[in-house]
């Protein structure tokens, strides 16, 4: 196949089924750090089905899921069980592009606008549509960017994700080159005269067991399982999803603007800066910085990995329907 990076952009892939339940989302709560407290994230139960109806309907009345839940879809799929990575990244080929190299694919921002709340559980018929929308060639390598879209079975689309990846040296052509389409909001800039003065701070804290329980929704990378493999990619060891510490971010900011109401994100935008490694401790920083549509007000935000010293994702952007009193 010949290169021509002026191909890739529109190239859409087939359609993939996707299906969730309340496990899945419980799975994923625990996933992002759902804490003890956090029912409604992390209390669901099925209807009642038996005489001891008060107990098997217990349930917190604010339960939903967390509305970055879809991001974990593109891997998951349709299935329920354990997956081989490499299977589910192979992917068929895009026309224009040079051979890729899957080991030396770096996660580099990723987005979710939530267009209607998610089901609790999918049932048949729910769809993953991906069209490549940016490219990027300089002289580091190259920058994929895909817009997914999660499509109900009668056609509408309850979310819109943006996703790029940055082919490290990867060549096309040698040149400078970008093509984009579409592409999500950006941050804006954190306020100069509030810098060290966030309007919110959020600590917490993964767990030494944090990426054992964040690949139950569907990422088996063995990164981030096998110390031997992190260590032989430059990591020193395990390091944790990045889409987990994208869900803890996505945790703090509804905590802190939304008052805790999972259904107050509706949009939420990162880009990846450094890795986080499981036991490490993080802060979320967040600036109010204006309206945003429809009734939100927008915010800008930084995750600091507390025990590295480095920010862990940058370029943070966040619609979000504050309550009256919002949570500290």
């Amino acid at each position: 196949m010949s290169v021509n990076l002026s191909k890739v952009v529109g190239f859409e892939l087939p359609d993939k089924p996707v299906s969730w339940n309340k496990r899945d989302l419980l799975t994923y709560a625990v996933g992002v750090g759902a804490k003890n407290d956090e029912f409604q994230f992390a209390y669901a139960s099925i209807s009642p089905q038996c005489r001891l109806e008060v107990l098997a309907a217990a349930q917190d009345p604010n339960f939903a899921a967390i509305p970055t839940y879809p991001v974990v879809l593109q891997l998951k799929g349709n299935g329920q069980d354990v997956n081989l990575f490499a299977e589910r990244i192979k992917g068929r080929p895009i026309p224009g592009m040079p051979p890729l190299d899957p080991n030396r694919v770096v996660h580099g921002t990723q987005s979710i606008e939530i267009i209607k709340d998610i089901p609790l559980v999918s049932g048949p018929g729910w769809t993953w549509k991906t069209k490549y929308v940016g490219i990027s060639e300089n002289k580091s390598g190259i920058v994929l960017t895909a817009e997914n879209k999660l499509v109900s079975p009668d056609g509408q689309v309850y979310a819109k994700l943006y996703s790029s990846s940055f082919n490290l040296g990867a060549k096309a052509t040698g040149q400078k080159y970008t093509n984009t389409i579409a592409s999500p909001p950006t941050a804006k800039p954190i306020p100069k005269s509030r810098a060290t003065t966030p309007d919110y701070k959020v600590p917490d804290e993964t767990s030494l067991t944090q990426a054992l329980a964040f690949r139950l929704s569907g990422d088996y990378n063995p990164l981030h399982i096998d110390p031997r493999i992190g260590k032989a990619a430059g990591f020193g060891g395990v390091i944790l999803h990045g889409l987990s510490t994208f869900g803890f971010a996505a945790r703090a900011v509804i905590n802190a603007v939304g008052g805790g109401d999972p259904r107050s994100l509706r949009l939420f935008g990162v880009r990846f800066t450094a890795p986080v490694k499981p036991g490490d401790k993080l802060e979320t920083d967040i600036w109010e910085v204006g309206a945003g549509p429809e009734g939100t007000m927008e915010v800008t935000f930084v995750t600091r990995n507390l025990t590295s010293g480095k920010v862990a994702l940058g370029g943070g952007i966040a619609y979000v329907r504050k309550p009256a009193q919002a949570k500290l």
